[in-house]
């Protein structure tokens, strides 16, 4: 079982790794556009990093729902639970 916590950082790491963003600015109250400047073009690269951590596919209405990086904890909880 993956907790929140393991969830949180591995999407720190991702971002850091992939986005250039500062991990320390990844926290579950930051919104993904406005704090951390994540456009449609990336969210697509983040939604392949999510398919690679899960081994699962997200669903694009899942994924609309994400405003906020704690939004992505939960999407993501949800998938490796099933």
């Amino acid at each position: 079982m993956t907790t929140r916590e393991e969830i949180l950082a591995h999407i720190r790491g991702v971002l850091s790794e992939f986005f250039e963003v500062d991990p320390a600015r990844v926290t579950p109250e930051a919104q993904l556009s406005k704090d951390l400047e994540i456009d449609s073009i990336d969210a697509v690269d983040l939604i392949d990093q999510i398919r690679r951590y899960t081994g699962k596919k997200v669903s694009p209405d899942e994924f609309r729902s994400v405003r906020t990086i704690g939004d992505l904890v939960t999407v993501i909880e949800r998938m490796v639970a099933q």
